[in-house]
């Protein structure tokens, strides 16, 4: 019975911890565009290295590939997150 007065304010404080998590389909799109992203720099990099692309447009292409993945990422990613908790739900007349 020996309990420090801080431990229940603790136990509350790290269970909402635990509600505040990134949810599983955040953390899978987002990987699975991590990977999306590295393989079209793969692409470029070996685009560069068979002689098909110069440095200058190897650059070019770095700077594309990596500005529309974060862009499609972001666009999906509020798309994702509009649908999550809706704050207009339909009403259904009978």
């Amino acid at each position: 019975q020996n309990k420090a007065p801080h431990s229940s304010i603790f136990k509350q404080h790290k269970s909402k911890l635990n509600t505040m998590s990134i949810p599983a389909p955040i953390a899978t799109g987002s990987f699975l565009y991590l990977i999306l992203g590295a393989a079209l720099l793969g692409l470029v990099f070996a685009s560069r290295l068979t002689g098909r692309l110069s440095k200058d447009n190897a650059e070019i292409a770095n700077v594309v590939v990596i500005i529309s993945t974060i862009a499609t990422w972001l666009f999906w990613l509020c798309a994702w997150m509009h649908q999550w908790h809706p704050l207009i739900k339909p009403i259904y007349e009978e």
